[in-house]
């Protein structure tokens, strides 16, 4: 199954965005405030967001498309460069009016410290040029992911999901928020436990959850429903089937971009003609290659074959 992840042809359509890391030694406090001061003697550039699940899943060995928009800035220019040499294709469209999205952490003893965000939401005009990019793009992939985080960047993502189950296409979606109804029509949508309970309310017990999660698929016309539960693993609820994985026993460095690694994995997984159960195993071992990594990282096909 892994050999034929090199036949998948997937695109990614989302929110992407910039990550940096300034990595440094820390001695002292600073004397202005109880704060610690960092001797920055390293940084690195990695690509976050959607770029990360195309980065994941073009490690796994997919021919991946990357949709999306960034600002006429340096920031944007490195995530061109990065998805070259990542080698991704990506359309990328450039709005002059914004400043791509960038996340800054400051990394001390291998412990983040602090991170800043810089965003602004693209235009409408640049967001309907992606919507008629993403329709001819259509043809030529054999799964789609649309990765929300909350940035504008998916302002259509309604008639995105629309236009991909008319071409037949599945669609994956990690969702932002707690207004998902237009994630209606999707194939599966992927929230974390925290991101669930915000839509569905708590739960006490298996058979609440499940029960809350089969109303959820329901009333969204979801295929399947995964719920990544953390140190529980994760949960697949699929017309009144649940499929679990539990978590891998490993020591957890970082969870940042987990979430990147599990969508990317289900939907190559999916597109190579593998079924619910067999798809999140191999999405499960990948989360727990992918936390024991410090920042934005990928799995590759080597690694998931040693962890089977």
């Amino acid at each position: 199954m892994l050999e034929k992840l090199t036949q998948v042809r997937l695109l990614v359509v989302g929110d992407v965005m910039l990550d940096r890391y300034w990595f440094g030694d820390v001695s002292r406090i600073s004397p202005e405030a109880p704060v610690p001061v960092v001797k920055v003697e390293r940084m690195e550039e990695r690509l976050g967001g959607a770029a990360n699940v195309a980065r994941n899943a073009a490690s796994l060995g997919a021919r991946t498309t990357l949709l999306s928009v960034v600002g006429d800035d340096d920031a944007g220019r490195a995530l061109k460069r990065l998805l070259l040499e990542g080698e991704i294709a990506a359309d990328l469209q450039v709005d002059r009016d914004i400043d791509t999205t960038v996340k800054l952490r400051v990394i001390g003893r291998q412990q983040q410290l602090l991170r800043i965000d810089f965003e602004t939401p693209p235009s409408h005009e640049i967001l309907q040029a992606k919507l008629a990019e993403f329709e001819r793009r259509l043809a030529d992939c054999d799964i789609v992911i649309l990765s929300d985080y909350g940035k504008g960047g998916l302002t259509h993502i309604a008639e995105m999901i629309r236009l991909a189950r008319a071409a037949a296409k599945p669609v994956l979606v990690d969702p932002k928020g707690d207004e998902w109804g237009k994630y209606a029509g999707a194939t599966v949508i992927t929230p974390n436990r925290s991101e669930l309970r915000d839509v569905v309310g708590r739960w006490s017990s298996d058979a609440e959850l499940f029960a809350k999660a089969e109303k959820l698929r329901g009333e969204l016309g979801l295929e399947a429903l995964l719920v990544t539960r953390s140190e529980e693993g994760m949960t697949l609820f699929a017309d009144g089937q649940t499929f679990h994985q539990a978590a891998q026993a490993r020591e957890v460095f970082d969870v940042s971009g987990a979430g990147d690694t599990v969508i990317a994995t289900l939907a190559v997984m999916l597109a190579a003609g593998a079924d619910w159960a067999e798809a999140i195993r191999v999405a499960n071992i990948a989360a727990g290659i992918v936390v024991g990594k410090l920042g934005t990282a990928v799995v590759t096909r080597d690694e998931i074959a040693g962890a089977l």
